[in-house]
């Protein structure tokens, strides 16, 4: 992975930060994200804040973007389908040249320490909806001469996203449980799905997808488990199908 990072960092253009009251203009940021919902959320932040967005949901996708442009900010879910973000993080911020912005994002705060130790610049805990946070966490991780100067107003709006987005997410999860019957496939949208109702603040169905991991990982029996949480999705989907 690093060799391909590296090639296509080769012979890219920076740029310059400006606008005040858009701080993030001239930015292209790269979110890796599998959640519709998530990456929504980022995609709002970056349109009020002036940045260009690119979306990849997996790790494959993201090499593929980086193999044809450089972007200023990347920003890595720690818990991907196809691998961990933690590895992706190093991969990229061992690249020459290397990303100015590096940063990880996961719902559960545990994952902190790893997405830094991997080399992470900075790390956004989900739901990221602050778009005063998410502007600082990006320019404060800029190199001195890539952040704008002058005085800025900081905007203190909360972002939500659209509930089709939500949906999407919801009918993602329906479907992978419809037929999951290995441990990956348990594991993995045991983990998508405690981020996502985290996002959209759902406590009810945030623990009770992470009693599904612990419960799984613990070698518990999860057949109760997995159909009450089934049960739970499907509400849940009739109930932003309406909206």
């Amino acid at each position: 992975m690093r060799d391909d990072l590296t090639n296509a960092f080769d012979n890219t253009s920076t740029w310059r930060l400006k606008l005040p009251d858009r701080p993030l203009t001239g930015l292209t940021v790269l979110v890796v994200e599998d959640s519709r919902y998530a990456s929504e959320a980022v995609r709002l932040l970056c349109l009020r804040s002036g940045a260009r967005i690119r979306r990849a949901d997996t790790i494959r996708a993201a090499i593929r973007h980086l193999q044809t442009y450089r972007p200023g900010a990347i920003v890595i879910d720690m818990g991907l389908p196809d691998g961990n973000g933690a590895d992706m993080i190093r991969s990229i911020a061992s690249a020459t040249p290397r990303v100015p912005v590096i940063l990880g994002i996961s719902g559960d705060e545990a994952n902190r320490a790893p997405a830094m130790a991997a080399g992470a610049d900075g790390f956004l805990l989900k739901p990221i909806e602050s778009l005063a946070g998410f502007q600082q966490a990006i320019l404060a991780c800029l190199p001195d001469e890539m952040r704008p100067s002058g005085l800025r107003l900081v905007a203190d709006d909360v972002i939500i996203p659209d509930h089709a987005a939500l949906r999407d997410d919801l009918a993602h999860v329906a479907e992978v449980l419809s037929v999951a019957d290995d441990v990956t496939a348990i594991d993995y949208i045991a983990r998508f799905l405690a981020g996502v109702a985290r996002s959209a603040h759902d406590r009810p169905l945030e623990d009770a997808a992470s009693a599904l991991a612990r419960d799984h990982a613990e070698g518990q029996e999860i057949a109760t488990e997995l159909a009450r949480i089934s049960g739970m999705v499907q509400d849940r989907l009739a109930s932003v199908q309406g909206i």
